[in-house]
């Protein structure tokens, strides 16, 4: 198992910028961009995933809508491999099949083309975000790459918050990793 040493740990994590009350009073935000700025700590995070995953035998990267993107279509390109983006309801043009999760004052929903992973029976799918809270964009994430006939073998996260059930609640249905967990 490829692991990251305490220091490059800490090159990334110094890279993520806290903001407080943000998007309301009582949050902190985790501001990656601080992390997407820096060419040091971005290439060892980059490197980082390449090496973790170069053996994982994977047929697609899947990013979740929006930040998810950013690693994820980097990643696949270097690894060789499609990118394939989960978006919210309605941001895709071809027939798509959906999946609702809750939210903290209500309901969300992402979706996936019906042939993201074209026409190969159980592609194997890493799903990657920037972070996972409470779980719910993840799982729904997880259960739309299963539904297709592909098989989600592992989700991928920059940062974990283990206060947090997302990470429980996601191991049931697959694999969970997280760069840095913050506690």
């Amino acid at each position: 198992m490829i692991t990251l040493s305490k220091t490059e740990k800490q090159i990334i994590k110094n890279s993520i910028r806290d903001i407080k009350d943000f998007p309301k009073p009582g949050i902190v935000f985790k501001d990656i961009t601080t992390l997407l700025n820096n060419k040091e700590a971005y290439g060892v995070l980059m490197n980082h995933l390449y090496q973790r995953y170069k053996e994982y035998n994977l047929d697609y990267i899947a990013g979740i809508d929006a930040r998810g993107f950013i690693f994820g279509a980097a990643l696949a390109q270097m690894l060789g491999l499609g990118f394939v983006p989960i978006r919210k309801k309605g941001k895709l043009p071809y027939t798509t099949i959906s999946e609702k999760y809750a939210l903290e004052y209500g309901i969300d929903e992402i979706e996936v083309h019906i042939d993201a992973f074209g026409e190969k029976e159980g592609a194997r799918v890493l799903v990657i975000d920037d972070l996972i809270a409470t779980g719910g964009t993840a799982n729904a994430a997880a259960t739309l790459v299963n539904q297709t006939g592909a098989e989600c073998v592992e989700c991928c996260f920059i940062l974990g918050l283990t206060f947090l059930d997302g990470i429980k609640k996601l191991q049931d249905k697959t694999d969970v990793y997280s760069v840095i967990e913050v506690k």
